[in-house]
């Protein structure tokens, strides 16, 4: 074989051959990993949620982190202890799981809360606690923000609310930038993202182990799919400037705000948490210690102790 030949074989390869296979995984993944909730249809995108609990109980609404989906929640317990006492909703955010991310948007965090407002309007939702974790503290804070909407509380977990240098970030944006990234995310990256997973899993739940309950029910097949791919490397391009454009606004907060964090967090620091404390004089800081950023596992009990105590209040 020539040099030309071989070039032309491994172009093959990488333009023809590896499409095809990461299509046929990731419909394979969707097939041994079905939708576990329900659908709705909002300003054309199509929504993946789940609703358990009573419907005429308080109400809670969670999100889920970068390239994160509904199963986060489930597996961690979370849901099951919330809904006791709550109707819980918890949504695939935009890209993620199972809901739609239509490419003509920019699914800035702002974006998504004025999706998510007329999601919960046409759910009849209202006066909400909104529980987010990691990026999804932002579409909470978001949502919380806009003033047509009232919101009983936030809960904030293991969230990055201001802007700092995070060369991590910038790096894995990659597959979100049009055609190369495309290319990117239909040949190699899914292949390159298997053997990253399991120490990025360590780094998540650090210094714990990992659960087991989350290495056998989470499914991490639905997590490389090209299109998920590129929801979570927009997210990260999207960090900073979020935070960014947040970090004057939460002054206008104006509900009651429970902030959780994991003092051992390699993800994102726990001054992240202590600095939003500080300028949201209403709110409460809880340091989980010996916990990383997956404090959603670490502490789920209070974590539902809070809701539920916002909960109250607003019904007071």
């Amino acid at each position: 074989m020539s040099t030309m030949e071989f070039v032309f074989a491994i172009i093959v390869i990488v333009l023809i051959v590896l499409p095809a296979a990461n299509l046929g995984l990731a419909r394979l993944a969707e097939i041994r990993n079905p939708p576990i909730g329900k659908f709705t249809e909002c300003d054309g995108v199509r929504l993946h949620y789940i609703d358990y609990g009573d419907i005429g109980a308080p109400c809670v609404v969670l999100f889920h982190g970068n390239g994160g989906m509904i199963q986060d929640f489930t597996i961690s317990g979370l849901v099951a202890a919330l809904a006791n006492r709550n109707r819980v909703l918890c949504f695939d955010r935009p890209g993620f799981g199972y809901s739609e991310r239509p490419r003509l948007r920019i699914w800035t965090a702002t974006a998504q809360a004025r999706l998510f407002a007329k999601a919960l309007d046409q759910l009849g939702v209202r006066n909400p606690v909104l529980l987010g974790h990691s990026w999804g503290t932002l579409v909470a804070i978001a949502l919380a923000i806009r003033n047509e909407r009232s919101v009983a509380g936030l809960v904030l977990a293991s969230g990055y609310y201001f802007p700092t240098l995070r060369w991590d970030v910038w790096i894995t944006s990659g597959p979100a930038i049009p055609i190369l990234g495309d290319i990117f995310r239909y040949t190699i990256a899914p292949v390159i993202s298997w053997p990253i997973i399991p120490g990025m899993l360590r780094k998540l739940f650090a210094p714990r182990a990992v659960p087991e309950e989350f290495t056998k029910n989470f499914p991490v097949s639905l997590a490389v799919r090209p299109r998920q791919l590129r929801a979570t490397a927009e997210e990260s391009a999207l960090l900073v400037p979020a935070a960014a454009g947040f970090q004057s606004r939460y002054s206008n907060l104006r509900c009651p705000v429970r902030i959780f964090h994991g003092t051992q967090d390699q993800v994102i620091e726990a001054e992240q948490a202590r600095r939003l404390q500080r300028v949201l004089p209403h709110s409460l800081l809880h340091l989980v210690e010996n916990a990383g950023h997956m404090v959603t596992y670490a502490d789920t009990e209070a974590i539902a102790q809070a809701v539920a105590n916002l909960n109250g209040a607003a019904m007071l």
